[in-house]
């Protein structure tokens, strides 16, 4: 489950407020925010209620000045939690609205739908597995807008001023850091070998930490 803390000043100073689920109107709790601790988990915030504006992915990490770094013009209003996903990713786009025009199955991130499909727009899906981030221009630049399992039949509709998409990657949410508390030991990198007979790195074995 993931946790964020908003608080009222940069440098996490004054009054907070910290949640583990979707917060719709975050001045109900504070007349302002301007810096943010995310502990645990992915979370989109707003820079309007209930959702809407500009959308802004964070992962865990501290935000002591968000705006700034983030290249935010106005305080987070709302935000939701991404829940934690361990499944395949898949996705289906379409170059026109309401499913039409070419389409393609996509399982993993692309940086340019142009480049890949030749496609010159992308302005609905459908999304079948997983969470994912889309962006209104290639290699994954401009306003970002988190998409998950659903019909998306355009994007007008979800208050997006723009109408299509350039580039999308998957979000994953887990770093090993947390994953290693989820399992409740450390994660160390494991040692590798290169297999001749097939011809790549595989990893050695591992008993109580050491190889075999």
């Amino acid at each position: 489950m993931g946790k964020i803390i908003f608080y009222e000043d940069r440098n996490f100073q004054g009054r907070y407020y910290e949640t583990s689920s979707d917060c719709p109107e975050l001045t109900s709790y504070l007349s302002r925010c301007h810096s943010c601790r995310v502990e645990s988990g992915c979370f989109m915030v707003y820079d309007r209620a209930n959702y809407m504006g500009n959308q802004y992915f964070m992962r865990r990490g501290e935000y002591s000045d968000y705006m700034s770094m983030m290249g935010m013009s106005d305080c987070i209003r709302s935000s939701r939690m991404i829940p934690m996903y361990r499944g395949n990713y898949r996705m289906k786009i379409y170059e026109r609205e309401n499913f039409g025009g070419q389409s393609y199955d996509l399982m993993d991130d692309c940086d340019n739908i142009q480049d890949r499909y030749r496609m010159n727009d992308c302005m609905s899906c459908n999304v079948v597995d997983g969470h994912w981030l889309m962006y209104e221009q290639p290699h994954y630049r401009g306003r970002m807008m988190y998409f998950k399992p659903g019909e998306y039949r355009n994007f007008r509709d979800m208050g997006w001023s723009g109408n299509r998409f350039m580039s999308m990657r998957r979000i994953m949410d887990m770093t090993f850091n947390e994953l290693s508390e989820c399992l409740g030991f450390f994660l160390f990198f494991v040692p590798i070998h290169f297999d001749p007979e097939d011809h790549h790195f595989v990893p050695l074995k591992l008993y109580n930490g050491f190889v075999q």
